[in-house]
């Protein structure tokens, strides 16, 4: 993390809201706030997120860093129980949604009923009660079906899939609280975001913690199409720095609407990923002999992914300190250590 941001936290304490605490990016989250001196209430209703993640945390910290955070089990659908808690709340970073282009293609309803009125109500929530900022999980999904790489925040495509079609109207209503309403925002479109704590199970597990997991059990992993699909993988640690550059930096920017790419600025085919994964567990003393398995490409997603991070650079300082080969060091010998926890 960058160590000018660390100084500003360690001198100064905000109050923070999280929704989707107990999940992969808001526990990660958590953790750096919770170290650096600040207060953090937290809004989960564990469909997605884990108590797991959340103790964790609690066992990375000490008594007096856990003793700052409130959590609240709640599902953002309920604005009665959830908008009290955003009183005298600097900054909000709304990471709660219903991931995943399969499961949106298979429950677009429910997808909708989260990702969309949750979300209204997370930052009308956010409007009523005058937060100094307020910051999304947005989702490169928006770029849909435009070709051109690599990927900038102006130009965007046709959604393909009702979770990018959420993720889209999300930016929509944040410009228009923005416009309308006087509140700063500040949308995150996360490439591929991967690292500790990230389920590994289920039928829409994202593919690393997939294939880690699959390659520990000694199981087959599955590529869909034929490994030549490429991505630009985000390690969490990056994604954690945006959200927080975002938050201490909105009150600086020109515009009180803004939608940054958060990647590491790189893509890397599917073939290539499987490989190292394969290599650095190899390093870790877990041998896997096996081939990849292809399959038919997914419906709704795209065939190549590549962030232009040159904005959010410029505008908040973000600088991704990880590479997809230096976040895979990093997070594999926690996926190692917690097998049995995976399970």
């Amino acid at each position: 993390m960058n160590e000018n941001l660390l100084t500003v936290l360690s001198q100064q304490t905000f109050k923070w809201v999280i929704t989707g605490v107990a999940g992969f990016i808001g526990s990660n989250i958590l953790e750096m706030l919770l170290k650096h001196n600040q207060k953090v209430i937290g809004i989960d209703n564990f469909e997605t997120g884990h108590k797991k993640n959340l103790d964790d945390v609690q066992n990375n910290l000490s008594n007096e860093d856990w003793q700052r955070f409130d959590f609240h089990e709640l599902d953002i659908n309920d604005y009665d129980l959830i908008q009290p808690i955003f009183k005298n709340t600097d900054f909000v970073l709304h990471q709660a949604a219903l991931g995943s282009v399969p499961r949106s293609l298979k429950d677009p309803l429910r997808t909708n009923a989260v990702n969309i009125d949750g979300f209204l109500n997370v930052i009308h929530a956010s409007k009523e009660n005058n937060v100094r900022g307020f910051i999304y999980a947005a989702s490169s999904s928006v770029y849909g079906d435009h070709k051109e790489l690599p990927k900038k925040e102006n130009i965007i495509g046709n959604p393909l899939s009702p979770y990018a079609l959420t993720k889209y109207t999300n930016e929509l209503y944040a410009k228009i609280y923005s416009k309308e309403f006087g509140l700063r925002s500040i949308g995150l479109r996360y490439f591929n975001v991967f690292g500790k704590r990230q389920d590994p199970n289920g039928a829409y597990a994202a593919v690393i913690p997939l294939w880690i997991n699959s390659i520990l059990k000694d199981k087959n992993i599955y590529i869909n199409g034929d490994g030549s699909t490429t991505r630009d993988f985000c390690y969490i640690e990056n994604a954690v720095q945006a959200n927080i550059f975002s938050a201490l930096n909105i009150q600086n920017q020109e515009n009180q609407f803004e939608v940054f790419n958060v990647a590491f600025g790189e893509s890397n085919s599917l073939d290539t990923l499987s490989k190292l994964i394969a290599s650095i567990l190899d390093e870790n003393g877990h041998t896997y002999s096996k081939k990849p398995i292809y399959r038919d490409f997914r419906a709704g997603d795209i065939k190549d992914s590549l962030a232009d991070i040159s904005k959010a650079k410029n505008l908040i300082g973000y600088m991704p300190l990880y590479s997809l080969e230096a976040g895979l060091r990093e997070c594999i010998p926690w996926y190692i250590d917690n097998r049995n926890n995976n399970a």
